[in-house]
């Protein structure tokens, strides 16, 4: 009986390790960049509907959020091809390489991430956030940042 229990256990945690996470945009789908509407006009979400943010700091299309940053605001990875959903300008839509090989989705030279907080699909709550030596601002279809 106590060798069942403990098995199971270790069912549960590997199945909790292994599953995708909120934040997590690597996927077996491509990614898909879509523009919709918010509290703060037409922005980029992604295809599940969470919003996605740029970064000042960064510079020459490049990131410069790395570390805890990086767990503050994951970042949004492509895996695969990209697809330009809705409202979105195919040719504003890229990738740029991360320091560890993997390719981060970039919108006008822009890198794309997620805000750990935003929960919920459409959720906005860091716009305008200061943090790791830049301001964090949802991007609109333009390219142009919300400030």
């Amino acid at each position: 009986m106590h060798k069942t229990l403990l098995g199971i256990a270790l069912v549960a945690v590997v199945l909790l390790a292994l599953a995708p996470t909120a934040m997590s945009s690597e996927t077996a789908t491509p990614p898909t960049l879509t523009a919709k509407s918010s509290s703060y006009g037409r922005v980029l979400f992604d295809g599940r509907g969470h919003v996605l943010y740029a970064f000042t700091r960064d510079a020459k299309g490049r990131s410069a959020c790395y570390g805890a940053c990086a767990k503050a605001w994951p970042v949004y990875f492509a895996k695969g091809g990209l697809n330009a959903g809705a409202g979105v300008k195919r040719s504003l839509l890229g990738t740029t390489n991360r320091r560890d090989g993997r390719r981060q989705i970039t919108y006008a030279g822009r890198p794309l991430y997620y805000y750990v907080g935003d929960a919920k699909a459409g959720q906005i709550l860091c716009q305008n956030a200061v943090e790791f030596g830049g301001t964090w601002l949802v991007v609109r279809p333009s390219g142009k940042l919300v400030r």
